[in-house]
């Protein structure tokens, strides 16, 4: 029985992998060679498995006739792979910036971290302001809405007004 489950689970991982000249499938990736709407040539798109959206669109080279697309190869799916998953990378990397921001303010000789941690719910987004000494302990947290910017000033008058509500 373990051994025709295991055959039966080979036989679906591999009808997954799809590498045809214009359609590669494999690895959690799909990429697939388009025509460029925009001019004559051709283009490529990388969809991660599950996304609805590409997570890169990029020009893809002419074949030798000049008409038709050059095919997909091993080589060239790997490389798209890890140009994709980097954009996926910066991307993510770029959202908790936006999200997430920190500073260390000075006060009455101390450093203290402040946080600014947004929560970007559809239906109730808001933001979390805090503040810890320099050994990681908390000292306040108050709910702001997701619109409070964080800066110097703003850190520093919220720790003057002893870690009170924002107005």
């Amino acid at each position: 029985m373990t051994h025709i489950a295991t055959i039966e689970t080979v036989d679906a991982e591999a009808s997954d992998v799809i590498n045809e000249p214009r359609l590669w499938r494999n690895n959690g990736w799909t990429a697939r060679v388009i025509k460029n709407e925009e001019d004559e040539g051709w283009a490529v798109e990388m969809i991660k498995d599950g996304e609805a959206e590409p997570a890169l669109v990029g020009p893809w080279t002419m074949g030798r006739d000049k008409k038709n697309p050059k095919p997909l190869d091993v080589s060239a799916f790997q490389t798209l792979i890890k140009t994709a998953s980097e954009v996926l990378r910066r991307h993510e990397h770029q959202l908790y910036a936006q999200l997430h921001r920190k500073l260390t303010i000075e006060a009455d000789g101390r450093p203290i971290l402040v946080s600014l941690d947004i929560v970007p719910d559809e239906d109730d987004p808001y933001a979390t302001l805090s503040a810890e000494d320099a050994d990681g302990e908390p000292l306040a947290a108050v709910r702001v809405g997701p619109n409070f910017k964080l800066s110097s000033a703003s850190a520093t008058a919220w720790i003057a007004d002893e870690f009170r509500q924002p107005e």
